[in-house]
């Protein structure tokens, strides 16, 4: 019966340092894949940094509106958000019955994203973004969007009351990166 050599210490390390040297090559490749993709497309990445696949919209009805048809938009809102963990505007006011563009700006160099909620939808889904920072998902009251980029979201928001916007990127939630949206009831409901 042959016997294996033992392995020592200095052989098992060098293993695990090429075993992270590699991981750390196929990280970087991809990230420059991706910037690379994203500064000759514009394309809005999703937490994973792949595009998100083009295709009709949903239309599900939320308790805070539903995906609005771009034709009917008659107000632009613009956005502005960056590494400071902000929304400008953080405080946005809307009619019921309000089909409303918003065009989202990323001034920062970290993805970030606009999604509008319930306070409790949001914190659902954030807590969930802390233990899954590479789900994917698209919703039409989601815009992902890549540093230096925009994106859009058109919303008829056909219930009154008061909704919140936020970052979901795994922290920028619980750094304060959230907003407020105002929906007043039209008269005669």
């Amino acid at each position: 019966m042959k016997r294996r050599p033992a392995v020592t210490a200095a052989p098992r390390a060098a293993l695990a340092a090429l075993a992270a040297f590699a991981a750390f090559a196929a990280f970087a490749a991809r990230a420059a894949c991706v910037a690379l993709a994203t500064s000759l497309t514009g394309t809005a990445l999703a937490h994973t940094d792949q595009p998100h696949a083009a295709g009709p919209v949903r239309k599900e009805q939320k308790d805070w509106g539903i995906a609005g048809d771009a034709k009917a938009a008659r107000r632009t809102v613009d956005v502005g958000m960056g590494d400071d963990m902000r929304f400008k505007p953080d405080r946005i006011e809307v009619r019921e019955g309000e089909t409303v563009r918003f065009r989202i700006r990323n001034h920062g160099k970290l993805m970030h994203e606009f999604v509008i909620g319930t306070k409790k939808e949001l914190d659902e889904h954030a807590a969930l973004m802390l233990k899954h920072p590479n789900m994917e998902h698209d919703e039409p009251y989601m815009a992902h969007v890549a540093p230096g980029k925009a994106g859009e979201i058109v919303w008829l928001f056909n219930r009154a009351g008061e909704f919140d916007f936020a970052c979901l990127v795994a922290g920028h939630y619980q750094a304060g990166m959230v907003g407020r949206i105002l929906v007043t009831a039209t008269r005669g409901r």
